[in-house]
């Protein structure tokens, strides 16, 4: 079989295994090369937000219909709530079966600089009134130059139902958003041409900085929060997406590259603009997919719960706590809110589980020590089931609403090609 190396994927895969190579043999040299990944992750977050703006205004603005984007907004909410909250009933239920944190010498928490963590999670607080509050922006143009998420969309959202309101004086506002955001994705694709470098600076540092050695010392708890998330996935979403007639494998294989991406950057983010373009390629409509997608990646993060829950958990188990099911089931309710308030920036669900454990005092929040040596391993492993979960979702409401045509998609995409190829043609 002949290997295409100018294969984006290719490159990528490339560029992790050399990453772990340059990371084992020469870590010093390698942990320095995080810098490769923050560059890119910037690049990538400098048109996330404006993506995210014009998408959701266009989306809504150009439904019309104004009950429609409240049908497909609820519907989507729902499936978000009831699945992140199997997510985390999973994520207690294995981590209490495996019990990877009993017999944990916490001695090894002592010394640990936990405060950069606790601070913030002291500085970002998770009540439900102050998470209420943070969703409105004290200032729109604020709030899109610091790229915050939930701000962004509730503007996006009341300007795209004030755009679908004004009806035809709206359109010309809409098809410039339109250009605004094929010139945003042109930037996306130019950004995507270095992500296999980005996949080697972030191996290389993984590797260099924490050692293989340091994939050994918290093996227990890595195996069980893979295995769970890849239960999660295969059982979870597959029943959804067989429900829905279409494969869980072949969705995960047509999305690989967008895959390989997260696993290399360690964040959803990077491969959220591509996601999008994906998904309407797929045969999602562009009005779902710009209402779905963003709001998904901050209220249908899978994996992120399935982390925090087995890691509070954990916690609990190396200090020998042993939690009653009522202690539990309170934990399940802090985290149903705090996770809704994760990003998916890398490190973000480190964070939260700061914060997550700040309120629920049977567990002392220092623990969270024990893990940082291999939250970085654990970090692509949620980013990647984020990122599953949501396309599934938007793939999900699409057909709920009846807003998925993949043979329409296939010949937007062949007019599409042909219209390029003119073009190519008339410049020779």
């Amino acid at each position: 079989m002949r290997i295409n190396f100018k294969n984006l994927t290719v490159q990528v895969i490339i560029g992790i295994i050399l990453g772990i190579t340059v990371g084992f043999l020469f870590p010093e040299f390698g942990a320095k090369l995080k810098i490769l990944a923050d560059i890119f992750i910037k690049l990538v977050k400098m048109v996330i937000a404006p993506i995210v703006f014009f998408t959701v205004v266009i989306g809504i603005g150009s439904m019309g219909d104004l009950k429609k984007v409240g049908r497909i907004g609820g519907k989507a909410l729902i499936y978000f709530e009831i699945v992140t909250t199997i997510a985390l009933a999973i994520g207690i239920f294995v981590v209490n079966i495996m019990k990877p944190g009993e017999g944990f010498n916490t001695d090894s928490v002592q010394g640990s600089d936990i405060s950069q963590y606790t601070k913030q999670a002291e500085e970002t607080s998770h009540g439900a009134l102050d998470f209420i509050m943070s969703i409105v922006p004290e200032n729109a143009v604020g709030a899109l130059a610091n790229g915050e998420l939930l701000p962004i969309l509730f503007f996006a959202v009341l300007f795209g139902l004030a755009a679908a309101r004004l009806g035809e004086k709206a359109k010309p506002v809409i098809n410039l958003f339109e250009q605004l955001t094929n010139i945003f994705f042109g930037i996306v694709n130019m950004v995507m041409k270095i992500s296999p470098i980005a996949a080697f600076g972030a191996m290389a540092y993984t590797i260099g900085n924490f050692g293989l050695g340091s994939l050994v010392s918290l093996g227990k708890l890595m195996a069980s929060v893979y295995m769970t998330m890849f239960l999660f996935i295969v059982i979870v979403l597959g029943l959804i997406t067989k429900f829905y007639g279409f494969s869980i494998f072949k969705f995960i294989a047509y999305i690989k590259e967008e895959i390989l991406l997260v696993l290399g950057t360690s964040s959803s983010e990077s491969a959220l603009p591509k996601l999008m373009e994906k998904l309407e390629k797929y045969g999602c409509s562009k009005s779902v997919v710009g209402l779905v997608v963003p709001t998904g990646y901050s209220f249908n993060l899978d994996g992120t719960s399935i982390y925090l829950s087995m890691a509070a958990i954990f916690i609990a188990q190396a200090y020998g706590i042993d939690l009653t099911i009522w202690q539990e089931l309170t934990l399940l309710g802090i985290l149903m809110l705090t996770s809704k308030g994760a990003a998916g920036v890398t490190g973000s669900g480190f964070i939260t589980l700061a914060a997550t454990l700040a309120a629920f005092p049977m567990v002392p929040v220092e623990g969270i020590a024990l893990l940082i040596g291999v939250d970085r391993f654990m970090s692509e492993a949620r980013a990647i089931t984020n990122l599953i979960g949501n396309g599934v979702a938007t793939v999900v409401v699409s057909k709920m609403e009846g807003e998925f045509h993949p043979e329409k998609a296939s010949q937007e995409e062949q007019v599409s090609s042909q219209a390029t190829g003119t073009v190519y043609a008339n410049e020779q």
